[in-house]
């Protein structure tokens, strides 16, 4: 039997879209389903001001899709040396819609990033003042600390302090992973939100690397422990606003990825809510759905949910999904979440 399901378009709250050749290969992958994304800023060189956010806005609009109705939401990348006010003007123009902090060397083209957060306060004052929220890579890069427990350790070191010094700044968790993650924001007001991706709600550490090491399950932050996956499920499926789905869709080629040093990064924007309607469906929680992909994020970041709807069909047998994406740049490796695959989506007739 076939089985319906029709909620509000989502949107993504964490996506990488890249640059280039890449950008034009997979910006339709996310443009097919999504209303809007939150656009991670760490190309090479980062998108560091509002001049910089806006030259990338035009190459994105420059790639889309034609009729595709896909608004990329800009961020700009938070370094030492960022300028308040430019950051101000940028969010005032409706340029930006968050500022992105890495800790420097935490995850892909982060080198740009903080080291010294005390170097960063007046800009995060200035954002708690305007209502901008900042979206963290929640690692630390301390090498003595071990790379399960630097998610746990941010927490602790970092973010916890960071949001005492500034209480009113608006923060988004990005990608969490653990359980210590979870209870962190639980334990929070509204201030504090979180997203969660595809992937950790599929994976755990053992599929990275029981019978040998999947570099497309590579990631940053690494999967964890199924203890960990068990509470993003949990989280995610719980109908708390606080947390919403940011896939952080990150493409590589494959011989970045499959290399003796290869890339982090899980590239899911293909099956991503094909993905999700199994999850949510296992957890008897496919009416929690919408509220995750569609709703909570909206509501965090200020914005009216998307207006038009998609369709997920449910079908008797397993449904085909591309194992890549060929783009000028090379193939990408579309996330393989190691279940059949039944639903499928209708996507909306793509505004103009």
């Amino acid at each position: 039997m076939i089985q319906t399901l029709t909620i509000t378009r989502p949107d993504d709250w964490h996506l990488h879209l890249r640059d280039g050749a890449m950008l034009e290969g997979i910006l339709p992958e996310t443009a097919r389903d999504f209303g809007r994304a939150i656009v991670m800023p760490n190309l090479v060189p980062p998108v560091v001001t509002a001049k910089d956010a806006a030259a990338y806005r035009a190459r994105i609009m420059a790639a889309m899709p034609a009729g595709a109705g896909f608004v990329p939401l800009m961020t700009l990348y938070l370094t030492e040396t960022t300028d308040a006010e430019d950051v101000a003007a940028a969010h005032a123009s409706g340029l930006i819609t968050a500022v992105k902090l890495y800790p420097a060397g935490a995850t892909t083209n982060s080198d740009s990033g903080v080291a010294n957060f005390d170097r960063v306060q007046g800009v995060l004052e200035r954002m708690a003042e305007i209502g901008l929220p900042l979206c963290v890579h929640g690692e630390v890069t301390d090498p003595s600390v071990d790379i399960f427990d630097r998610e746990a350790v941010f927490i602790d070191r970092v973010l916890d302090p960071l949001r005492r010094r500034v209480p009113e700044l608006r923060v988004v968790m990005e990608h969490i992973t653990t359980a210590d993650g979870v209870a962190y924001v639980m334990a929070h007001d509204e201030r504090l939100g979180a997203t969660i991706t595809t992937h950790h709600l599929i994976i755990n550490r053992n599929d990275l690397l029981v019978g040998g090491i999947k570099p497309h399950y590579y990631c940053l932050p690494i999967a964890k422990r199924e203890e960990h996956r068990v509470a993003l499920v949990a989280a995610a499926t719980s109908g708390d606003k606080r947390f919403f789905l940011g896939t952080d869709s990150a493409p590589h080629t494959d011989p970045n990825k499959e290399s003796a040093c290869g890339c982090a990064g899980v590239f899911s924007a293909t099956n991503t809510m094909s993905c999700l309607a199994h999850v949510f469906e296992n957890a008897s929680a496919l009416d929690k759905l919408e509220g995750f992909t569609s709703l909570h994020g909206p509501a965090f970041y200020g914005l009216a949910p998307n207006t038009d709807k998609i369709t997920l069909t449910k079908h008797a047998d397993a449904q085909a999904f591309p194992d890549k994406i060929k783009t000028g740049a090379g193939d990408v490796t579309v996330f393989n979440p190691g279940f059949p695959l039944h639903w499928t989506t209708t996507p909306p007739t793509f505004r103009s």
